[in-house]
């Protein structure tokens, strides 16, 4: 009985300590998202999902919608001063926390709908925050 407690406990242990390893060196790409008229008709949706794709490409990246009228994001949406479409990209490293707004470069693919400078233009600002 008591080996099969030993191995239990050093099992959840190995899986706590591979969990946090995980999270130590991962980037988050949060997408701020309101339940306006224009999501409805899909746009912001599209636009959501073309971000996810690009970030889905590298596994250290964990993208996360962040519905804006949820109240358990109140905190993120006031820390962050977002709105809709607002795209924030976060690294926390030990005890600091680096972050990225890059609303601005979403925006311009907004009008112009070129995918390969969203994407060129994305994976930099993630690369850049990676380093620190």
């Amino acid at each position: 009985m008591k080996k099969i407690i030993v191995i239990v406990a050093t099992i959840m242990l190995s899986g706590i300590m591979l969990s946090a390893q995980s999270t130590k060196s991962k980037v988050e790409v949060l997408y701020f998202k309101a339940n306006l008229a224009c999501c409805k008709a899909r746009a912001c949706y599209v636009l959501e999902v073309d971000i996810q794709n690009i970030v889905g490409k590298d596994t250290s990246i964990v993208f996360r919608e962040i519905k804006l009228a949820d109240e358990a994001n109140k905190a993120l949406v006031e820390k962050y001063k977002a709105k809709s479409q607002t795209v924030i990209i976060i690294k926390k490293k030990k005890k600091k926390e680096y972050s990225t707004d890059i609303s601005d470069i979403v925006q311009a693919y907004v009008q112009n709908q070129n995918k390969e400078t969203l994407e060129k233009e994305l994976m930099n600002k993630i690369n850049e925050i990676k380093k620190k």
